[in-house]
């Protein structure tokens, strides 16, 4: 497994925090999805084996946020 903090710009609210942990976490491999609002931070706990750090990324801006 492998744990990643991302620093996501765009995220505002409590809809911000459901459309990113939702979207990610179904991704197949990702274990665990936590987003800091304040800290304007993405957690994910991924097994690297079955999801790539390129396809979270692009799901995330898929939703519309960036990531720095």
């Amino acid at each position: 497994m492998k744990n990643i903090t991302l620093e996501v710009q765009g995220m505002s609210c409590g809809h911000c925090v459901n459309a990113i942990e939702g979207s990610v976490g179904q991704l197949a491999g990702v274990e665990q999805v936590n987003v800091n609002l304040a800290d304007a931070q993405v957690n994910v706990v991924f097994n690297e084996e079955k999801v790539s750090l390129d396809k979270i990324n692009e799901t995330i801006e898929d939703k519309g946020y960036e990531i720095v």
